[in-house]
């Protein structure tokens, strides 16, 4: 999960379009599952969106981070397009 902010002004076609393009790049890695993207509602905290996905193992988390698709992602739109942001990498705890 991460939470993050944008260069972008909320609800403009370049935040929509940052949105929309994270949605369709990371879900075609193959081992990403269950990917959400969020507005922030609550007051408490100042961040703008949100991405979530789960993996069924480390290994698959691994395979995505080092895939070429979101490599390619958080070189070419991440680090120019977000302005500060929280990563959030939770385990179920059994």
């Amino acid at each position: 999960m991460v939470i993050f902010t944008l260069k972008h002004v909320p609800g403009s076609a370049e935040a929509e379009k940052f949105l929309a393009d994270g949605r369709t790049i990371l879900t075609s890695i193959p081992t990403v599952s269950n990917f959400g993207v969020y507005s922030q509602v609550s007051a408490k905290n100042d961040f703008d969106y949100g991405f979530s996905m789960d993996f069924a193992s480390q290994a698959d988390y691994d395979f995505y981070n080092e895939h070429p698709s979101h490599v390619a992602f958080v070189k070419e739109r991440w680090e120019l397009e977000v302005e500060r942001f929280l990563e959030i990498d939770f385990q179920i705890k059994e």
